[in-house]
């Protein structure tokens, strides 16, 4: 299944992307980008189709890497024309399709347990106990 299209990225991008071989470029890199994804997150399409995950945040993530590697796709960190310098992050000049930190995050969705999760003592479900003044009730 295909989360992104070339009107995505080409949105994105703020250009048309035109010719036959730019956008076969294109769409292969959405699929490069589609299967790093389901590599990590195997069930994708289930989350997204049990509303656990916006199909829209799928779609952002899949184009903003091939809008990455569309800008940049020799993997160039620096270019220097004459006085005139352009230079780019570490991550912005890897040259290849890859996918952040903070988007794997957004598809990860959710998180309710872990290392730093707080869950307040009592919760069951959306309900929450609250001690009452009554030291009784507490035990």
């Amino acid at each position: 299944m295909s989360y992104a299209t070339v009107k995505d990225v080409s949105d994105r991008l703020g250009r048309p992307i035109v010719g036959a071989e730019e956008i076969q470029q294109v769409n292969s890199w959405i699929r490069d980008a589609t299967a790093i994804i389901l590599s990590r997150i195997p069930d994708l399409a289930e989350r997204v189709n049990a509303g656990d995950l916006d199909p829209d945040v799928v779609t952002m993530v899949v184009a903003n890497a091939v809008e990455r590697k569309v800008k940049n796709p020799d993997g160039k960190q620096n270019e220097r024309i004459d006085d005139y310098s352009y230079g780019l992050s570490e991550e912005s000049a890897k040259g290849s399709i890859f996918i952040t930190d903070a988007e794997w995050e957004l598809l990860q969705g959710p998180t309710t347990d872990g290392a730093f999760s707080i869950i307040p003592s009592g919760v069951v479900g959306s309900d929450y106990w609250w001690p009452t003044t009554d030291r009784a009730e507490w035990l």
